[in-house]
């Protein structure tokens, strides 16, 4: 990207029915304007949010209605990957950035290749501390944990909170929250704030204290030798570690009015965590909250966009949570889509800059120049 030209950054609507986030917020296209780009919004990105066009025009962006006209652009912002289809109408040498499920897309990251497009994808954003404030997968994880919680709270048949009345006293639902990293953590947080007994549980001993921090019970399962990996995700466990956390949950479930299962493997399908005969040991009306359903479930008979219900027990397989509360989540994607272009945005010349070597951008960084560079993905 050298030239004098200001550089044309194109905002995209979602395509999915499902999706109500939008990438970017007028706020931070205030922001972009004030690096030096121009800022092409397409028509109707924030209907979503309550964001009209004019909030967008007034916040300096132009607004376009026809969404050929956007693929031109230097650096194209979306939330979810782009139509196969419309790849063949970025130009030679433009940036693509997005949430792409690289590992699971590999004719997108191909399409991208081979038309000359540089595609970054967000998931791949390092869990480090310089690019925390980048972190999108982390954003929009908070976001969930909070509304698995809320979500859960909505379908049960009782409250969380204790309350003492004249009619006596009742005591608090039992949250047991499976997974303790980001959206874990929140849900936790959320869960005590409105009054439940929480339990969590994680095979990363690590976690102990946070849970405890949060007002929260850690169970304790011996499985040997666990740990993470440098994406911050826990490591897969064997088969028998598996059955050893399985029983030891079990007792756990059996208690329990409301179950969150968080645990997700990057890049891998999602370990089954809670079984069909785990479920028939469990309270009729108690509710399970699968948040990895997308990536296969923690939780046998979990069904993707829809409340499942076995032996009395519902499974909640609703997703993305974020698009519970799209508002909130698109702030803070949209934050960390700003937060990543100022970071290479060379002030001088006003550009955009793909720093290879730099640690984020390698990680990160899927396409470039006509190949795969990413070395998570080479020979997949």
């Amino acid at each position: 990207m050298k030239g004098s030209f200001l550089v044309q950054i194109a905002v995209l609507k979602e395509l999915m029915k499902e999706e109500t986030r939008t990438s970017v917020i007028p706020a931070d296209v205030i922001k972009l304007v004030k690096l030096g780009a121009e800022v092409l919004v397409e028509s109707g990105l924030g209907d979503s949010i309550n964001f009209s066009d004019a909030d967008y025009q007034a916040a300096g962006a132009r607004i376009i209605s026809h969404r050929q006209e956007l693929l031109k652009a230097d650096i194209i912002l979306k939330l979810r990957k782009l139509l196969l289809e419309e790849i063949t109408s970025l130009k030679k040498g433009a940036v693509y950035i997005s949430f792409l499920d690289p590992f699971h897309e590999k004719a997108l990251v191909n399409a991208f290749a081979e038309r000359g497009v540089s595609a970054i994808s967000m998931e791949m954003i390092p869990r480090t501390t310089l690019a925390q404030k980048m972190d999108a997968l982390s954003s929009q994880a908070s976001i969930g944990g909070y509304e698995a919680v809320m979500l859960g709270a909505q379908h049960l048949k009782k409250i969380l909170p204790m309350m003492m009345t004249p009619a006596g006293t009742i005591s608090p639902a039992r949250v047991f929250i499976i997974g303790v990293g980001v959206a874990g953590l929140q849900a936790i947080a959320t869960a005590k704030r409105l009054g439940a007994r929480v339990e969590a549980f994680d095979t990363r001993p690590a976690v102990k204290e946070q849970v405890q921090s949060l007002g929260a019970k850690f169970i304790q399962i011996d499985l040997g030798e666990t740990g993470e990996d440098k994406n911050g995700y826990a490591k897969a466990l064997t088969e028998e570690q598996m059955k050893l956390q399985q029983e030891g949950m079990a007792k756990v479930c059996e208690q329990s009015d409301l179950i969150i299962t968080t645990a997700k493997l990057f890049g891998k399908k999602a370990p089954i965590l809670i079984t069909h005969d785990m479920i028939a040991r469990m309270k009729r009306g108690s509710v399970i909250v699968d948040m990895a359903v997308e990536t296969g479930g923690n939780v046998e008979g979990s069904v993707l966009g829809e409340v499942a219900e076995m032996n009395g027990v519902k499974i909640i397989g609703l997703d993305p949570l974020p698009c519970f509360a799209p508002e909130t989540a698109s702030q803070m994607y949209s934050s960390n889509l700003y937060n990543l272009i100022a970071q290479y945005w060379n002030k001088e010349t006003k550009q955009f800059e793909l720093k290879r070597e730099d640690e984020i951008i390698k990680n990160c960084l899927l396409t470039f120049e006509g190949k795969i560079v990413n070395e998570k993905l080479m020979g997949k």
